[in-house]
Order: C-alpha cells, then structure tokens, then sequence
C-alpha cells in the first residue's frame, strides 16, 4: 500500500526531527564532557536547580525527575546513583512515603551546573536556532 503525499511528509518531519534530536544531543555530550557530564547528567542536574529557584529547596522525588527527563526510572537510577556517588547528588527517604525517594544537589553538584549551563544553553541555541522554520 502506497503512502500518500501527506503521510510521506509527516513522516518525513518526523524522522527530521529525531535527527536534530540526536545531533543535539551528541553535540551536548561532547561539550558537556569538558565538565565530566553527559546531557542526562546535566538534565538530572538542571532539572534539580530549577526546582531549586522555584522552592527554595532542590529536593524532588526520583519520579518527579523521571517525568521531567524522560528516562526510564531504571536508567534514571543508574544515573542518579552515578551522580551521588560523584558527589553531586545525595539521596534521602521520603518521610512522607517511606517507599519514595527524594533527591537533592550537593554543593558540588550545585557548583558543576552552574559551570555546565552556559555550555549546554548555547549548544542549545546553536543546535536549534539554526533548525527553526
């Protein structure tokens, strides 16, 4: 069965966009490494520091990041144990929730974002600005 013209485009657009995605992110990885980050370390990361500007606090439960960075909650374990076990994160029990987790920045942690961001902000912009119709 032929595709008609409109379901080529649409997926054409589509598969175009998960190009750019991976471009991006394999420019993000290779910018982010001058830092010791890969691009969902840094979102784990960024995720966390704006929770921090909006509350005052940078704690979340693991799966308040999972929704934000879309991973899987098994890779997002993984990354989070790396990160804690880097010093830029540390893990608590919920006390409300003895079965959640929260997780919350470090100084160091803190301290990596904030020299990581203007390098993920303007891969960002270069990536995506030059894709804009």
């Amino acid at each position: 069965m032929a595709a008609t013209k409109s379901e080529q485009a649409l997926v054409g657009e589509w598969r175009e966009m998960l190009a750019l995605h991976a471009r991006t992110l394999n420019e993000l990885d290779r910018a982010l490494d001058q830092h010791g980050l890969g691009a969902s370390d840094f979102e784990v990361l960024d995720v966390l520091a704006e929770a921090a500007g909006e509350s005052g606090g940078a704690c979340l439960r693991v799966q308040e990041i999972a929704s934000r960075v879309h991973l899987s909650q098994s890779a997002l374990s993984r990354l989070v144990a790396r990160l804690e076990k880097n010093g830029l994160l540390r893990r608590a029990m919920c006390s409300e929730d003895r079965r959640g987790v929260r997780v919350e920045l470090t100084g160091a942690g803190q301290a990596r974002h904030a020299e990581a961001r203007p390098v993920q902000r303007e891969v960002l912009s270069r990536m995506l600005n030059g894709a804009a119709r």
